[in-house]
């Protein structure tokens, strides 16, 4: 045989001369959650080892994950009900805890980078990504409530806007309105396809955030398109996103590719709580191992195309590529 391609895997340093794909921890998004004032840290039961934290404990991870060179975060607000409204009016208040939080973090880590959240459903009494008349998600009624949501959140440090409502025209609304504001440095990623996914049950527990009625389905994609999913693409980027994301990441490896081939943005993949509490389920019962499974399901997701990582996986892959 004159082709014989396991030369080219017979011992490490070859394999890791002809290596494709790298991932390193500097691609990786750590999603977190905070907790208002000094509450104790709270586990989430289908997240193991993920917790609701207050600032102080927030802090104690932050600084843990830069250790291990993981230094970009996504911050989750769960907001008590006391807080919630129709029109989502604690999300741009002077004392929103929130946004307090980034403030200080910003002070006590000026390295790292902040990814909001933008969308109705943390603060909505609804429950909805957008606000809700009739038994009905308006969208255009919606964006206005976003755009303010956007500019409060930079105007508070977070350096990446992260609309995941999945409105029309959201994109461009809010690159608008944080231009107009002074902001045109602050970033946008994009939920691009976003789809109506089973695999969020865990972080609706962890946020408390569900719906109150109906479902997600007149706005978030239907799991059976691809090609849809490109039309979203092409919307998002003219209106000014500077990434586009995939979510869910594991059943959409297709979508990932296709936005890759297609976008010359870069593309993040939100590798989603169901997707982690699988995997952790899977491992407590001893049936994978965890430290080798977990850096190869993030692998996969970069070698499909994902040049970001949004994942609770980060910081423990963070301390594997740390050790080598």
């Amino acid at each position: 045989m004159r082709v014989r391609p396991r030369r080219n895997r017979k011992n490490q340093l070859i394999r890791n001369m002809v290596e494709e794909t790298l991932l390193r921890p500097t691609n990786l998004i750590y999603p977190l959650f905070l907790l208002e004032g000094n509450l104790g840290k709270q586990a989430i039961t289908s997240l193991p080892g993920i917790f609701r934290m207050n600032l102080n404990d927030l802090c104690q991870e932050v600084e843990a994950s830069i250790a291990v060179g993981v230094s970009s975060f996504v911050l989750f607000p769960a907001v008590p009900e006391k807080y919630k409204d129709k029109t989502a009016t604690y999300s741009v208040q002077a004392d929103n805890f929130y946004l307090e939080a980034v403030r200080q973090l910003k002070v006590k880590f000026p390295e790292i980078v902040l990814m909001s959240d933008v969308a109705m459903d943390p603060y909505s009494s609804d429950g909805h990504d957008g606000y809700v008349e009739d038994g009905n998600i308006l969208n255009d009624r919606t964006l206005p409530i976003l755009g303010n949501m956007a500019v409060a959140q930079a105007q508070a440090g977070f350096d990446i806007i992260g609309p995941s409502d999945m409105m029309d025209g959201r994109v461009g609304f809010i690159r608008d309105a944080l231009d107009d504001k002074g902001f045109e440095n602050t970033s946008i990623m994009a939920y691009t396809a976003k789809y109506a996914s089973a695999f969020y049950g865990p972080f609706r527990e962890a946020l408390d955030s569900a719906p109150k009625g109906g479902d997600k389905k007149t706005y978030q994609m239907n799991p059976a398109n691809k090609r849809e999913a490109l039309i979203e693409a092409t919307l998002d980027e003219a209106e000014g996103a500077d990434f586009l994301m995939v979510k869910p990441a594991l059943c959409y490896m297709d979508v990932i590719q296709s936005l890759k081939t297609h976008s010359n943005l870069p593309i993040a993949a939100y590798n989603v709580s169901g997707e982690y509490a699988m995997l952790m389920a899977a491992c407590e019962k001893g049936w994978l191992d965890y430290e080798l499974a977990m850096p190869e399901m993030l692998l996969s997701l970069k070698r499909a195309g994902a040049d970001v990582i949004l994942t609770y996986f980060a910081k423990d892959f963070g301390r594997l590529y740390n050790q080598g």
